[in-house]
């Protein structure tokens, strides 16, 4: 374990393999909803199938694993819980490329959830320990670059190694090579990271921080108002963002007719990942820095950020899905992408800082636990349903629009939990303070 502040140059790399880590999360995560139309076509599914596989089969065993993976992370050494569960969780999505039924795949898709598990929680913990509280948003709003980096890959391999005719992919050797390709990187990234020291950032004598009974701390943790309401606002606004996430593709095919086009797809595919790679990345990281910049002043700009942004993705998304053009899809889209990643990064800000230093893993376990079961869970499931119900008496094309429509509500009951978090933050950020400063008095 390293005991001596790290240098910038160290923190800089190790926040990066970490992103990358996130990314090949998310290219995992999301590869699945890019590829559904093939796989669905290929094992006969119905849309409701579809949804669960995307959704609540991966998000129940995700969740459920998270928490004991957390309590290890809190314990025991980061860097190899993150890397194994790389490794894992790559390994069953060379598997997912073998499935030959629902079944099978569905098994895949749980094992993937299981591998996935631990993959954040043990981050975040290890960024709060290399970036003070003062640039902690920014640097995890770096760290959130891994999803629109994961999913932007995603679309463009996809575009290319399936919408090309000299590669010729299927979508199972796909799914086989990225899992191949995730655990060589386990292996490089086991060797590069070292276990930082806990606590060194918010307290001058970090290994106290270790001493905080379990039971007070997550007493204290689940006692938090904005923690939350945040926690409450980032699910809300991912229920619509995955739902939205999933199921384009099957939207955008037969919409555009580039289902049987291969140079249709990889053009698509191509334009998707540039969006995401571009212009959500971009909202992404301007979120961080943005409340960072703005926080000193005021810490209520952690939620009001947040609500803005989810009130203007309201109506872009419902104009992507209503518009009548490919082109003009894209174009709401687009700027949909650039909004929609801006809360990210002051959430995970919040649930790391207000949480108490030995705590940390636990409270993303948490976070994600109630984030991923409504959202990764309900969001593409509940697609896929009303999907099945609206497909009766209309097309595909305006069975996913009619349904997308619906589940956009959710980006207003997200606005209101973020403007609550904005009341109550100033006084619970205080208190956290004063926790982590009262440690010496607590093993005395």
């Amino acid at each position: 374990m390293n005991n001596e502040t790290p240098s910038k140059r160290y923190r800089t790399i190790v926040l990066l393999l970490l992103t990358l880590v996130y990314a090949f999360n998310f290219i995992d995560r999301q590869i699945i909803g890019i590829l559904s139309p093939f796989i669905q076509k290929d094992l006969e599914l119905t849309n409701t199938q579809l949804g669960m596989l995307k959704g609540i089969f991966f998000a129940l065993f995700y969740t459920s694993i998270g928490i004991p993976i957390a309590w290890l992370a809190d314990r025991y050494n980061r860097t190899n819980i993150v890397t194994i569960s790389l490794a894992v969780w790559s390994g069953f999505t060379a598997l997912t490329g073998m499935a030959g039924s629902f079944a099978s795949i569905a098994l895949a898709r749980m094992g993937v959830g299981i591998g996935e598990a631990g993959g954040s929680p043990p981050s975040h913990s290890m960024i709060s320990d290399l970036y003070p509280k003062e640039e902690r948003s920014g640097a995890l709003g770096v760290y959130s670059l891994g999803i629109p980096w994961g999913q932007g890959i995603a679309y463009a391999l996809t575009g290319y190694l399936l919408g090309s005719q000299a590669v010729g992919f299927t979508w199972r050797e796909l799914l086989i090579s990225l899992g191949i390709a995730g655990v060589v990187f386990a292996v490089a990234a086991r060797l590069i990271i070292r276990e930082p020291q806990r606590g060194i950032q918010d307290t001058d004598t970090p290994e106290l921080a270790t001493k905080i009974p379990f039971k007070t701390a997550l007493k204290t943790l689940l006692s938090i108002p904005s923690w939350w309401a945040m926690c409450m606002g980032i699910t809300t606004a991912s229920f619509v963002a995955y739902a939205v996430a999933t199921w384009q593709v099957d939207y955008l095919l037969p919409f555009d007719g580039a289902m049987e086009n291969p140079y249709g797809f990889q053009k698509m595919m191509y334009i998707l990942g540039a969006l995401n790679i571009t212009l959500y990345a971009a909202g992404t990281l301007l979120g961080g820095k943005i409340v960072d910049k703005l926080a000193k002043g005021n810490l209520r700009y952690y939620g009001i950020i947040p609500a803005v942004t989810v009130l203007i993705c309201l109506p872009l998304i419902i104009g992507a899905f209503w518009a009548n053009s490919t082109f003009l899809h894209m174009a709401f889209g687009g700027v949909f992408l650039f909004f929609i990643g801006m809360y990210l990064a002051p959430s995970f800000a919040v649930a790391q800082t207000l949480a108490p230093i030995n705590m940390r893993a636990m409270s993303t376990a948490i976070f994600f636990l109630i984030l991923n079961l409504i959202a990764l869970g309900g969001g593409p499931t509940l697609v896929g349903i009303l999907t099945d119900i609206f497909e009766v008496n209309h097309t595909k094309v305006e069975a996913i629009r009619f349904s997308l429509t619906i589940v956009s509500s959710g980006f207003i009951i997200s606005a209101l939990c973020f403007l609550y978090a904005a009341k109550t933050l100033p006084k619970d950020w205080a208190e956290a303070q004063k926790r982590n400063e009262s440690l010496k008095d607590q093993v005395r």
